[in-house]
């Protein structure tokens, strides 16, 4: 290809001879020869680190799948074992199951157990000791609504307190119930401040709004 002085200047590239050619020929070959030697050299010396190398890499792979399928056979017989205890509507069935499962589907199994049969100290293990954030604040929230009659409306303020977060999917809900206490103990002035705290709170949702106004 012709250089670009050579283009500036338009003079013709300068046409190779016979000889030149056969010297290219012979130089790649060379050249060639002296790749694949240097190849098989380096072949030679690291032979044995690139066959273990590759027998890691296979075992690696290889375990990696075994890993793969007995965790998705964990999960199958995971799901097969909470459809059992689901199916047979018995409250203990699904409280076995919640004690050998774990995450959201032993939380799960045992706030059904509960549902069952009202067993609280479902809820407060529930409570106490549930997996995930979500039932936990569930189960505190069941709990006052079963018991909050025999507690103090400071009382039920401090059971919640731990939902007294946005991060906590009941946080409005928390709020009323609060608020719905502080009002059944006469403490009209605690209960608006929590009632303020709703209705002010244009991420409150509108069902809670409207019963927070409607006791204000």
């Amino acid at each position: 290809m012709a250089s670009i002085l050579q283009r500036n200047q338009k003079v013709a590239p300068k046409k190779k001879t016979r000889q030149e050619y056969a010297e290219d020929a012979l130089y790649r070959e060379v050249w060639e020869d002296v790749n694949n030697e240097k190849t098989m050299k380096f072949i030679k010396k690291y032979y044995r680190h690139m066959v273990a190398g590759a027998l890691v890499i296979m075992i690696i792979a290889t375990g990696f799948q075994i890993g793969v399928r007995h965790i998705r056979a964990q999960k199958m017989q995971t799901a097969e074992a909470y459809e059992t205890a689901l199916a047979s509507v018995d409250a203990n069935n699904l409280a076995h199951f919640a004690d050998d499962a774990s995450g959201a589907t032993a939380d799960l199994a045992l706030f059904q157990a509960y549902l069952l049969d009202k067993d609280i100290t479902k809820l407060e293990r529930l409570a106490s000791d549930g997996n995930t954030r979500d039932f936990r604040d569930l189960a505190r929230l069941h709990i006052v609504n079963a018991r909050g009659d025999e507690m103090t409306a400071d009382g039920v303020q401090e059971f919640l307190s731990d939902l007294d977060t946005k991060n906590s999917p009941f946080y409005y809900t928390a709020a009323l119930t609060v608020a719905q206490k502080y009002l059944a103990d006469g403490n009209r002035v605690v209960a608006n401040k929590w009632l303020d705290k709703i209705i002010n709170d244009s991420d409150a949702p509108d069902a809670i709004v409207g019963a927070a106004s409607t006791l204000k």
